[in-house]
């Protein structure tokens, strides 16, 4: 990967670094019980976060989520307004997607953990693991038996040619296309001892 340097700053998320992103529900309550709560999720991810971020994949399940994403260069703003504008496009997310679940079913509070994780991905072997992890997300947690029949992940986005925002042309090409992509995920081999830093109890 291609990544920038900042020197004197310490941002929460800095422009051209990729980060593994984390919530979960506020109390480990499910964020995801049906088809509309996932897409909806995703159409909201589309507005609030792509215009920040580049998603090179992720994964929902029914209680948590993961990303993993590179925060977008712009000429026109300043680090500390790049970084600002990158947690704010989380926050939104987080807000916009409560505030419509807690109308639906007629409840208030936090739907989220207050403060989602994020960890800086400079490795690229990392990288590569990170992408196989989450996606096999759904297997290892026995809803489902192959990458594919998981509806709520970037998986089938990458592997197809539907339209799509995710980065799917970068995550093939780092893979060496997609039948590569798809040979070694059905390989699963993840150092998870190595991956232990970046993989979120």
């Amino acid at each position: 990967m291609h990544y920038c340097t900042h020197h004197g700053l310490n941002l929460a998320m800095e422009a051209g670094k990729v980060y593994h992103v984390y919530n979960r529900g506020n109390n480990k309550q499910n964020l995801f019980e049906k088809d509309q709560q996932f897409f909806f999720f995703l159409e909201k991810l589309e507005k609030y976060v792509c215009p920040t971020m580049e998603v090179f994949c992720y994964c929902l399940m029914p209680n948590h989520f993961h990303l993993l994403v590179r925060v977008k260069m712009n000429k026109g703003l300043s680090d500390e307004q790049i970084s600002k504008a990158a947690i704010k496009s989380f926050k939104d997310l987080f807000i916009s997607f409560s505030r419509t679940m807690n109308l639906s079913h007629g409840r208030t509070g936090a739907l989220f953990q207050p403060k989602f994780k994020k960890k800086k991905v400079e490795d690229d072997a990392y990288f590569t693991w990170l992408i196989q992890y989450i996606h096999l997300n759904p297997i290892k947690a026995g809803l489902c038996g192959r990458f594919e029949d998981w509806r709520y992940s970037s998986y089938n986005a990458i592997i197809s040619n539907r339209p799509t925002k995710v980065a799917r042309d970068e995550v093939r090409e780092w893979f060496g296309g997609v039948e590569s992509f798809k040979a070694i995920h059905e390989q699963r081999i993840i150092d998870e001892e190595r991956l232990k830093d970046f993989i979120f109890d």
